[in-house]
């Protein structure tokens, strides 16, 4: 009786992880896009920067349980956009790029259309190879 609770138990927390694995993505890239959007404005909410900041470890342990979990391409299309953020504005307080705050907003625009675009695009193959 105590291992199948236990059972239960661990399948409940699997789901709840996968679930939770499912829309993490989704919300880092939206919050990593609204503080980028908004800090271009002068508009700074620190909370924005420390719930969307993701470093290179929790990324790859994301990315890994993506992958784990058998996630459609799509999903993971937010954690690509988020890596290529993130190397960007790395960039630009490391070195500095030689663009201006307003290039660098579009490029922030073209990164997450080509994003969006390449998330409805393997939406649409998985929802095409799904029974």
């Amino acid at each position: 009786m105590a291992a199948e609770a236990n059972s239960k138990l661990s399948s409940k927390a699997v789901i709840r992880t996968k679930r939770l694995l499912k829309i993490l993505p989704m919300l880092i890239a939206g919050l990593f896009f609204m503080n980028t959007l908004l800090s271009t404005f002068g508009i700074d909410y620190r909370l924005f920067s420390y719930l969307a900041s993701v470093g290179i470890i929790p990324w790859l342990f994301i990315m890994a349980a993506s992958y784990m979990f058998r996630f459609c391409e799509y999903h993971r299309m937010f954690l690509w956009y988020v890596l290529a953020n993130n190397i960007v504005c790395w960039a630009d307080a490391e070195f500095g790029l030689p663009i201006s705050n307003w290039s660098l907003l579009v490029l922030h625009f073209v990164l997450a259309g080509i994003t969006l675009l390449l998330v409805l695009f393997f939406w649409m193959k998985c929802k095409k190879n799904k029974p």
